[in-house]
């Protein structure tokens, strides 16, 4: 009798095992990213795990940008623009775009001296940069003591009081003549930075709304 030789055609063992080895894999590296990334912490920044703690270690962090929008007024003057501020060290450059008469100025400097440069290119170094920007555009934006309020802490260099919130969080500062409030906050890498910022002095009004943080 001739052999039926008609064979249901099988995948190879090896095949199946890797296909099934892949799948494992994948699912498994996929576990661990997402892991990774629900406890990622910002690049440089041990846990701040008290207010001591968060001033010694924010003041001089050595690199980090934000940028967002701002809002000013002073008197009947006033714009809302855009910012960016990026800090090294003590060093920093800022670009404030959408002054009205102003167009988009850019501002660098360290703690001792503040150079401007105005739309058409013309660099002025400011004596007194809030006193300076009132006196050429009738606004002005607390230049000194930003880069601080915006990590939410208070300038170490002048006297400040501190209000706190429920939550423990740093909610308000009076300082240099400036009362500023920081009504939200946002996490970036496990820890929470400020998001919005108003600063008032006098009739001059400042808003700030970071949109983006980055530590390196």
């Amino acid at each position: 009798m001739k052999e039926n030789s008609s064979r249901v055609p099988i995948e190879p063992a090896g095949k199946a095992a890797r296909a099934i080895f892949t799948r494992l894999a994948s699912a498994f590296f996929l576990t661990v990213l997402l892991a990774a990334c629900a406890t990622q912490r910002v690049p440089g920044l041990p846990p701040l795990s008290d207010w001591e703690t968060r001033q010694a270690v924010l003041a001089v962090h050595p690199e980090w940008s934000f940028s967002g929008s701002i809002g000013v007024r002073a008197g009947t003057e006033g714009f809302n623009g855009q910012i960016r501020w990026h800090q090294v060290d003590n060093g920093f450059s800022a670009t404030v775009s959408g002054p009205l008469g102003a167009g988009s100025i850019a501002l660098s400097g360290d703690g001792q001296q503040i150079t401007i440069i105005d739309k058409t290119g013309e660099a002025i170094e400011l004596v007194d940069a809030e006193e300076d920007l009132r006196s050429m555009y009738g606004w002005t934006i607390p230049v000194g003591s930003l880069r601080y309020w915006a990590l939410g802490i208070p300038d170490p260099a002048n006297p400040a009081s501190t209000e706190f919130g429920d939550d423990g969080q740093l909610r308000h500062i009076e300082q240099r003549n400036w009362s500023v409030d920081i009504s939200e906050y946002r996490e970036v890498g496990g820890e929470l930075m400020p998001r919005r910022i108003v600063a008032v002095n006098g009739d001059a009004k400042v808003t700030v709304f970071i949109r983006r943080r980055t530590f390196f």
